[in-house]
């Protein structure tokens, strides 16, 4: 009778590892989905809720309204108005924001001695809160002995009558000068970063081929930032969507409504006149109104970003 070797396998421990790895892996994505619940999902469901109720700031969902808060919104010709506004507002002031950056980070990257120094100095208003962004340009345009009163005084216009401040056309366009000044140095830096990328020996053989000036910008450079400049428009105009701490400073919506944000509104409606219910309408007309505004952008930044 022939000896047969019997071997011994070892417990497998195939079945024990990957629950051990979900585990581990639900422990560490446990913080971030709660809280995306907490600082996201119950947001939402509260703006939901308050939208189609009779809500107070004492009083939060007393009754069920339906869509009368939405008709009341849509009817309201200063919130229309508003949202109007804080759109031509948001375009305008990201448009001039990534044409600035854009053309600045293309002057650092050929800097080569100052290059630096400059850099830090763009960090300034990045870090520099928004209430005091917005007080100092406040006290720029100041008719009485601001900054932009001293420099016409100084060249012979008398600059007494000049107050974009308290101008219905200029009071907006001075809060995007404003809001300019403060993030354009985030779009310098992000593009700035892209143009350290690109392969040098690229640039050197295109120059090799005659491509100089505006020529090398559009065919080497430009094809390689495309999709950060496109994606650094779409942050941006988020952010000045979303406006408001410089309007509270600046101007508190006035003169009138001619700088009134629709952040703006909502707050006045919500912690002034203490409508929830009306305020969370409006947050939520305002919120399907981003989502139109940016998703073609967004698009466009994928697939930019893709080719």
């Amino acid at each position: 009778m022939a000896n047969t070797a019997t071997r011994v396998r070892p417990r497998s421990s195939t079945g024990q590892e990957p629950r051990r790895q979900a585990r581990a892996h639900r422990l560490f994505v446990a913080p971030t989905i709660l809280a995306i619940v907490v600082l996201g999902a119950y947001p939402l469901l509260f703006i939901l809720a308050g939208a189609f109720s009779d809500s107070t700031l004492g009083k939060p969902f007393r009754n069920w309204v339906g869509t009368e808060n939405l008709e009341v919104v849509l009817a309201d010709g200063d919130v229309v108005a508003s949202i109007v506004r804080t759109v031509l507002y948001a375009l305008g002031v990201s448009v001039v924001s990534v044409g600035l950056g854009v053309v600045i980070a293309l002057a650092l990257e050929r800097a080569t001695r100052s290059g630096a120094v400059v850099r830090t100095l763009l960090l300034l208003p990045l870090i520099t809160p928004p209430v005091v962004v917005g007080t100092l340009w406040k006290l720029v345009f100041n008719p009485g002995g601001g900054l932009l009163d001293t420099l016409l005084r100084g060249v012979g216009v008398e600059g007494a009558s000049i107050a974009p401040l308290s101008s219905t056309f200029w009071a907006l366009p001075a809060i995007g000068l404003a809001d300019v000044w403060q993030w354009t140095p985030l779009v310098t830096l992000l593009v700035y970063a892209a143009l350290l990328t690109q392969d040098p020996a690229v640039r050197e053989a295109a120059s090799l081929d005659g491509a100089h000036g505006f020529s090398l910008f559009r065919e080497i450079t430009w094809p390689a930032v495309a999709g950060t400049v496109a994606a650094v428009f779409f942050i941006r105009l988020v952010i000045a969507l979303k406006v408001f701490d410089l309007v509270f400073i600046m101007t508190s919506g006035g003169p009138g409504v001619a700088s009134t944000t629709t952040s703006y509104v909502i707050y006045q409606v919500a912690l002034k006149e203490f409508d929830i219910g009306r305020a969370s309408a409006i947050t939520l007309v305002f919120a399907v109104v981003v989502t139109l505004v940016t998703i073609p952008f967004a698009v466009l930044t994928r697939r930019l970003t893709h080719d």
